[in-house]
């Protein structure tokens, strides 16, 4: 496997680690300014990533098409807030905002956390992995720089990720270790769908704009039906629009720097 792709496979997954791991460092719970910042920012990020290292390459590979370029982007998109509606429909979790007590459809409050995030992992992967893609594809504005720097800007949105579904497991008093893994496993999910996503958009190369308009259509999903809500709600609700803001001008500089 080439070594940029490597990287792209294995940073955003340690992000998820580093964050899961701030249970040996942090008190047994975030308090909710903590939480209203990292949700924020890591909604920043994600839509920052969405526009910048998905939706703009996927016109710009559309732009023979004249007129009519932003058709198949849009649908890719909408059909990508449709796939994660569905799976969030028929996936028995339960909103990381959620104050919800006890069992939802037989599964332990636990579990429903860990499956949440684990599902919002998915669109992040397959964000990373079709980028790849497109740059094994040689398309001209998307370089192994701009590859990377989505997976590192993953990695940075994964790390409050990993600690809001360690925190919160911690405090219901799972041990420090076993809270560890589960906040590690819930990402795991993201370098299986990077390479599987990697390997399906090689396949079909002439959909590659569609398919990052699609990973786009299922990041906002999660940002706006997750994070956005988790964010606002509550009092100083403006910690989490400061944040919001400082991710998304980080992820813009990244891309535009770097990428």
């Amino acid at each position: 496997m080439n070594y940029n792709i490597l990287l792209c496979v294995c940073i955003p997954f340690a992000g998820t680690v580093l964050g899961a791991s701030m249970v040996y460092f942090l008190k047994d719970q975030i308090s909710d300014g903590v939480q209203k910042v990292l949700s924020g920012f890591a909604a920043g990020v994600m839509v920052a990533a969405s526009i910048w290292s998905l939706l703009i390459p996927a016109l710009a590979q559309n732009e023979d098409r004249g007129a009519v370029a932003c058709v198949p982007v849009a649908a890719g998109f909408l059909i990508g807030i449709g796939f994660l509606l569905l799976l969030d429909i028929v996936t028995p979790h339960m909103h990381v905002d959620s104050q919800e007590e006890g069992p939802r459809r037989g599964l332990k409050r636990t579990t429903q956390l860990i499956l949440a995030v684990t599902l919002h992992n998915i669109p992040e992967g397959m964000a990373v992995g079709v980028v790849c893609a497109s740059w094994l594809s040689g398309h001209n504005n998307i370089s192994a720089s701009a590859a990377l720097v989505l997976a590192i800007g993953i990695a940075i949105q994964n790390f409050p990720e990993g600690a809001i579904v360690s925190m919160p497991l911690r405090a219901e008093g799972v041990k420090k270790s076993r809270t560890f893994l589960y906040g590690s496993l819930s990402g795991i999910v993201e370098p299986i769908a990077t390479v599987l996503t990697l390997l399906a958009a090689r396949a079909v190369t002439a959909v590659l704009p569609v398919l990052q308009a699609f990973a786009a259509g299922a990041m906002i999903y999660v940002v706006v039906e997750e994070l956005v809500p988790e964010m606002a709600k509550g009092k100083h609700s403006n910690l989490g629009t400061i944040a919001f803001s400082l991710g998304f001008v980080l992820m813009m500089i990244l891309d535009v720097t770097l990428g």
